[in-house]
C-alpha cells in the first residue's frame, strides 16, 4: 500500500462519515418536523435510498432554515424542563428555616431523643 492509497482512504472515510452524519441529521428532522405529512416524509427517505447525495443536498438548500429552527426550539424546550427540574429539586432541598430547625430540635427534646445541653447547641446553631 502506497502513501497516497492511503490519503485516499483517509479522504474517502471522512467523506463517508461527513455523509452519514448529514444523513442522520436529515432522518432525525424528517421526523421531528410535524407539520410534513407521512407521505412527504417517504418520499424524501426514498429520495435519500435511491439518490442519497443529491437528495440530501437538496433537502439541506431547501429545509436547511427550518431544520435549523426545529432544532432551536428543541434545545429551548430541553432548556425549560431541564431550568424547571432544577428549580424543583432546589426547592426540595433547600436548608429548613431557623424556626423549623428550632421546633424539630423541640420535639426531639421533647421524645428524649437528644439533651438540654444538645438542644441549646442546636438552638444556637439555628439562630446564628
Amino acid at each position: 500500500m502506497s502513501f497516497w492509497d492511503v490519503v485516499w482512504f483517509i479522504i474517502i472515510s471522512f467523506a463517508f462519515v461527513s455523509y452519514l452524519m448529514v444523513l442522520f441529521s436529515i432522518l432525525g428532522d424528517l421526523f421531528r418536523d410535524r407539520a410534513m405529512s407521512g407521505w412527504v416524509k417517504a418520499v424524501w427517505i426514498i429520495a435519500l435510498i435511491v439518490f442519497p447525495f443529491l437528495s440530501a443536498f437538496i433537502y439541506v438548500v431547501a429545509r436547511g432554515k427550518s431544520m435549523t429552527q426545529r432544532r432551536v426550539e428543541e434545545a429551548a424546550v430541553m432548556r425549560k424542563e431541564t431550568d424547571a427540574y432544577i428549580r424543583e429539586v432546589a426547592a426540595s432541598t433547600t436548608p429548613a428555616s431557623s424556626t423549623d430547625q428550632i421546633a424539630q430540635a423541640r420535639k426531639m427534646l421533647d421524645e428524649g431523643v437528644i439533651s438540654q445541653p444538645e438542644y441549646d447547641r442546636l438552638k444556637a446553631k439555628a439562630l446564628a
